[in-house]
């Protein structure tokens, strides 16, 4: 990451943001569970009276609701909101929902398909909502990455579409995660590959207004990453600064600075991914996960990382990485190993149920293990949860169990065989207990309520804010269509990212910034007026770029796209081919049009023949699949078209297809079809295709739907050069359709072997 003072990438310029008065401590307005780690961040609850048996039927088991989930409910004053599914196969919907918390009566919900996702094996709802302490608003993002802000009442305030407008991925886990909020913002973390700086496959934090959905800054704490990290961060103030600890999906612990971005330090300590939530003793920050170590060929560890430790700078401040800790750092380590259950401390203790199904309690301040106790034969996702006394322990074979720890080992009081597998967290709130099963989510306890509340801890006084040292711009990127304007908040921010007032952005001087790291040197085809807004250019052709603000001298950053309006068309015949190939010898390439999402290392501008192609990389086997999107989200009733070809042999093809409306198109190569697909597991139907390698074949597709929401994804394909077939190849009728999505191309080169070939796109509206 690039620091300019304030937080900048080379491609999305970060930016920081602070505390405003609305949401200071004193703001608090709604109570409860808010987030899946309860109001302490660790799994624990100061409630009282809460139950020490539950017999599924008997007298304190008080409802359950026929929606699956993988996560924990949240509840904020009476109501219950989470993130569950319903249906099967291609019916399967993930829903958002909102039902009182005493009597499970639903109250609003809504429905999400799954779109373009690699889950599979009913991997869905493994996240949670978070609840804003301020507004009571709640946030939640689904599988296939629709990131929502809902009023209580369930209106929709806002709402992004990560894959389309991120790029990013998803994997076959499933591993939703959830948004969290501190202050003035929530959060969303993700593997992404965008654009830009942001193309490469990298495990993001990304920061936005809680109010607005404006982005603010996105964060890459670590490097290339080996698994999709779904932890929830932990906040808490360090030197002055507002920070999150987290591990991360390239296996680290990392200290961000929760207000810009800026990675603090970094500790590697494993080979995969870090998905179970940090927690926080005093100065030490526990973490764990379930992978080889680096340092050792054992498996799986849980380490204390002293958060005050320093690391060696770079030579250069401004430039990557950010200081990695010294092995002194680690405090203490312990032989337990984790997938993603996270554990809960209370007071000197560490609770934890390792991979093996083990309950484990550990000394917070030195690590030894204390004792351990036999629940399961294996835990996954679920973390035990503990209050008033007793810990209540979800595995994942439906087994539940609530546990009264001692001091040398642990007594069950009891044990209930629930529906399904558990891989999600209980909550606590009012005298009850809540807890997901993969087929039903089950309240137990007492109907009149508990001891004390469900309240957070106090947070100490908020530092003094500071002079300020560089410009917040807000949003720091948009999306605009030829013509459109965007407007811009600027504020000032001090050293720790704190903001220290709003400024006015007509006083503003802008100028298009190219930063010096940039592999593509190119500029966003716009200009600000005298308001302080940009205005798109006119062209309806696709741009991207980035652009400096100057005020008071100081300087902050935003960067943009632009992309067209229907019809739009590319053939790739302007494109330069400049670029000298880093594995193959004698050859020169372009990049691709930089404002599409997830184009670049999948795909380059080449030569083939004399005629400039788009072709799927071969470098990087992490991108042997490959999907990018060029258009809007929102967009709706179009036809794509381009011309496609394979690479390979009679035995091994690659596959190409379009991208219409979050439904794919693809000639598959190595059986022989085309397909109509929407995610693989679920949706998938096709028909028998004919076609052979290094030949040119024009594919063509449309979606239609009607206004009660139904629809039809329709498709042709034959050799380039002949007459286009009256009748369509594949017609797929879909009772529930995808109503919108962005157009975009699919690539499949097998292990990285053979290319795939895209040329002369076209997107119009239906006729």
């Amino acid at each position: 990451m690039r620091v300019l003072p304030a937080v900048a990438a080379a491609g999305l310029l970060l930016t920081g943001a602070g505390l405003s008065a609305s949401s200071a401590a004193g703001a608090r307005k709604v109570s409860g569970w808010l987030n899946w780690r309860g109001p302490a961040q660790n799994g624990t609850s100061p409630e009282t009276g809460l139950p020490e048996k539950w017999t599924l039927g008997g007298a304190n088991d008080l409802w359950h609701i026929d929606i699956g989930g993988g996560g924990t409910p949240v509840i904020a004053n009476g109501k219950l909101y989470a993130l569950g599914y319903t249906g099967e196969r291609e019916d399967l919907q993930e829903i958002v929902f909102c039902a009182d918390a005493n009597s499970g009566k639903l109250l609003w919900q809504h429905k999400f398909n799954d779109f373009l996702s690699d889950i599979a094996y009913n991997r869905y709802a493994i996240g949670s909502p978070e609840v804003d302490p301020e507004t009571g608003n709640v946030y939640a993002t689904t599988s296939a990455g629709i990131f929502s802000c809902f009023a209580p009442d369930g209106k929709v305030l806002w709402q992004h579409s990560q894959m389309e407008e991120l790029g990013r991925l998803t994997f076959t886990n499933g591993r939703s995660g959830g948004p969290f909020v501190d202050e003035d913002f929530v959060y969303t973390r993700y593997i992404t590959s965008n654009w830009g700086a942001e193309g490469p496959a990298s495990d993001r934090i990304y920061a936005y207004d809680k109010k607005t959905g404006d982005l603010v800054w996105s964060s890459t704490p670590g490097g290339p990453p080996k698994d999709p990290s779904f932890a929830r961060p932990y906040f808490a103030w360090r030197n002055g600064k507002r920070v999150m600890y987290t591990g991360t999906g390239d296996g680290e612990v990392v200290c961000v600075n929760a207000r810009t971005g800026e990675t603090i330090w970094r500790y590697p300590m494993s080979a995969g991914g870090v998905n179970a939530s940090v927690v926080l003793y005093k100065n030490i920050a526990v973490a764990m996960h379930a992978d080889e170590n680096l340092d050792s060929s054992e498996i799986g560890r849980m380490i204390g990382v002293d958060v005050m430790a320093e690391g060696a700078k770079p030579a250069d401040p401004t430039a990557p990485p950010a200081p990695v800790l010294p092995r002194s750092a680690e405090v203490w380590r312990n032989p337990i190993e984790s997938i993603s259950s996270s554990p809960c401390l209370v007071g000197e203790r560490l609770y934890e149920v390792n991979k093996t199904g083990n309950l484990n309690c550990i000394d917070a301040a030195t690590g030894k293990i204390l004792w351990k106790h036999k629940l399961g034969p294996d835990e996954l996702h679920a973390s035990p949860l503990y209050a008033d006394g007793k810990l209540y322990v979800p595995i994942q074979n439906g087994l539940f169990f609530i546990v009264k720890p001692g001091e040398k080992d642990a007594t069950e009081l009891a044990k209930v065989q629930l529906d399904g597998r558990c891989i999600g967290q209980p909550a606590v709130w009012n005298g009850k207990v809540y807890v997901f099963s993969t087929l039903k989510l089950y309240c137990f306890g007492r109907k009149a309520g508990g001891g004390a509340p469900t309240a957070a801890p106090a947070e100490p006084p908020h530092p003094p804010v500071g002079k300020p040292v560089a410009l917040q711009v807000i949003p720091s990127e948009v999306l605009l269509r030829p013509g459109q304007k965007a407007h811009f908040r600027i504020r000032g921010i001090d050293a720790n990212g704190f903001p220290t007032g709003e400024m006015d952005s007509t006083q503003a001087k802008w100028a298009k910034y190219i930063p010096p790291t940039a592999k593509v040197r190119a500029e966003m085809e716009g200009q600000f007026d005298a308001k302080g807004e940009l205005v798109a250019g006119t062209a309806n052709k696709p741009s991207a770029g980035a652009f400096e603000a100057t005020l008071n001298g100081l300087k902050g950053y935003i960067r943009g796209r632009i992309l067209p309006d229907l019809p739009f068309k590319e053939d790739f015949e302007e494109f330069q081919l400049a670029v000298p190939h880093a594995t193959e010898t004698d050859v020169k390439f372009a990049y691709p049009p930089l404002p599409w999402i997830g184009a670049r290392f999948k795909w380059e501008v080449r030569d083939l023949n004399g005629n400039k192609v788009l072709a799927k990389t071969l470098d990087n086997i992490f991108f042997q699949r490959a999907t990018t999107f060029f258009g809007f989200p929102d967009m709706k009733n179009y036809t794509v078209e381009a011309d496609v070809m394979s690479d390979g042999n009679r035995r091994t093809m690659s596959s190409v297809g379009l991208v219409n409306q979050r439904y794919y198109v693809n000639l598959l190569g190595n059986s022989q079809e085309l397909e109509v697909a929407s995610t693989p597991d679920r949706l998938r139907e096709a028909v028998p295709f004919k076609w052979v390698a290094k030949e040119w074949y024009h594919l063509k597709t449309r979606v239609d739907t009607s206004a009660d929401g139904s629809g039809v994804v329709r498709a042709k394909a034959w050799k380039k050069g002949d007459a286009e077939p009256a009748a369509w190849t594949i017609e797929v009728k879909r009772p529930i359709a995808h109503l919108n999505g962005s157009p975009g191309f699919f690539g499949f080169a097998p292990q990285s072997m053979f290319r795939a070939y895209i040329d002369n796109i076209v997107v119009t509206p239906n006729k």
